[in-house]
């Protein structure tokens, strides 16, 4: 019995295995039209470097069991940026050893040879990505990826390891450029963010935790997505992590269309989605920073906020549209061409602002200088007003060579990103101000709107500050999700500044 159920089944096999394959071969088939990278990877990945940074510590210096280089701000900001982080497993010397993400060479892995008295070290405090914009050396990356580092590495595929000069950093682009001293290296090549199209394959080339030249593959999830920042984001499906930001966003045709910057995550790890700063944006403030190691950007002077549905219905605004004036800096631009709070800015140089952070792109990159016209509304009718564009500050000038100041800085770890003191009772006075708090520094959310260590802030959304411990109580419970305005005094102007506070630490 057992013979003949065995003979049935080998039967039963050879009968099968003549049968044609069709459900196979139909469900066989998509697989074939999967992309293949391989080519892809081999052209762009000698482009993509790895960088680390390190900083001056004394060797006193108590880090609480944070990771090297990481402290509560760096944690509260690792939940929305990706700040790149040495692995936890990653062996660490008390003096700053080298944690195997800089690739070979030294070059300051361990205690400085500058002091000769060893009361400072050298300490890794970061790795993430970047890729080679030139022959001659000149990579690009992110702007937080180097952030506060005393010295940078970059690390070629080859094994090759270079110490960096930090040539510009634009806060509010996150975008950095920084130059190795090398010749006839592998180039990327530029593509064009404007073609991106919804849907289409993107590959990421980076340094996640460390592991270098670590390649992932998505789509695009979508185009112009604003976040708060600066610039409107690529938002991909493309699985990126601590380390790989600055790395590039890669299309099928071996072309960067973005810089990955950003994930949204409430666990500091993937979660599906990510963003890209557009190539495009990049490259305009790359060029600057290779020109002159800064940003010339246009202001107008104003403070904007959104315009929601139901401000528009109330003023007779056809739709939500716009950006709407909270106040006007006097004798700024906007108020030598007429512009008061409460109107809408419709127009721009005959660009239509449909949002109120398009506004600010508009005007920044515009020439100072350059005269040219908004279009506003005000009580139910379209004005055209001429304006002549002045110029903003920038946040940082990068100065080559030179060395940073020798007091420790003062970090901002609320989630607003700033660290402020309260201000003599005698100073308010000759101020005319009976309340408010002095910026000390600013990191993160604040630096991108443009806030200044010495501005003055004196309401958070309707809350009067009284005090720093009070401003710091009142940040603590600011949501994450949402945009909140401050009273800010500059000088002899205040207006309201809308900031988007970081995630809270987990």
């Amino acid at each position: 019995m057992t013979t003949f159920s065995v003979r049935k089944f080998l039967a039963a096999v050879v009968v099968a295995a003549c049968l044609p394959l069709v459900p196979h071969m139909a469900s066989a088939a998509p697989a074939a039209n999967l992309p293949d990278f391989t080519d892809l990877v081999d052209k762009v990945g000698p482009a993509v470097v790895n960088i680390r940074t390190t900083t001056r510590v004394s060797n006193g210096s108590s880090r609480g069991g944070l990771p090297p280089g990481m402290d509560d701000g760096d944690m509260s900001e690792f939940f929305r940026r990706f700040f790149g982080i040495p692995m936890p497993q990653s062996p660490q010397s008390p003096h700053g050893g080298d944690n195997g993400g800089g690739g070979g060479g030294g070059g300051g892995s361990g205690g400085s040879p500058d002091s000769p008295d060893n009361t400072d070290a050298e300490q890794n405090s970061g790795v993430g990505s970047g890729f080679i914009l030139s022959a001659d050396g000149y990579v690009m990356t992110n702007a937080h990826v180097i952030d506060d580092a005393d010295t940078i590495y970059v690390t070629l595929t080859d094994k090759r390891e270079f110490k960096a000069k930090l040539i510009g950093v634009d806060d509010r682009t996150d975008v950095a450029v920084v130059k190795i001293n090398a010749s006839n290296l592998p180039t990327i090549t530029i593509g064009d963010s404007n073609k991106v199209r919804v849907g289409e394959w993107v590959v990421a080339i980076g340094s996640p935790f460390g592991l270098e030249n670590t390649v992932t593959a998505g789509i695009v999830s979508a185009k112009g997505r604003d976040t708060g920042d600066y610039l409107p984001f690529i938002q991909t499906d493309v699985a990126v992590n601590p380390g790989n930001s600055g790395g590039p966003l890669i299309n099928m045709q071996g072309e960067v269309i973005g810089i990955n910057s950003q994930i949204y995550s409430r666990t500091g790890g993937f979660m599906g989605i990510s963003f890209a700063i557009p190539i495009d944006e990049a490259m305009r403030v790359a060029d600057q920073l290779k020109s002159s190691g800064k940003v010339v950007r246009g202001r107008i002077a104003v403070a904007i906020g959104e315009v929601t549905k139901d401000v528009a219905d109330s003023l007779g605004l056809p739709k939500a549209q716009g950006a709407l004036v909270s106040s006007v800096e006097p004798g700024g631009p906007a108020d030598k061409a007429g512009v008061q709070p409460g109107d809408i800015i419709l127009k721009f140089n005959g660009h239509s602002v449909d949002t109120a952070t398009d506004l600010p792109r508009m005007v920044g990159d515009t020439k100072p200088g350059t005269k040219t016209s908004i279009t506003i509304w005000r009580k139910g009718q379209t004005r055209d007003l001429s304006i002549t564009i002045a110029e903003m500050q920038p946040d940082k000038v990068a100065k080559a060579d030179q060395k940073k100041p020798q007091p420790p800085k003062q970090r901002a770890t609320n989630a607003l990103g700033i660290a402020v003191s309260d201000i003599p009772a005698d100073q308010q006075k000759a101020l005319k101000i009976q309340n408010g708090v002095q910026i000390d520094a600013v990191d993160g959310p604040a630096a991108r709107v443009g806030l200044q260590k010495g501005d003055i802030i004196l309401r958070v959304g309707d809350t009067d500050v009284t005090s720093a411990k009070q401003f710091d109580e009142v940040t603590s419970h600011l949501d994450s999700q949402k945009m909140v305005a401050l009273l800010v005094r500059r000088g002899d102007n205040t207006q309201f500044v809308p900031i988007r506070p970081r995630s809270a630490q987990k």
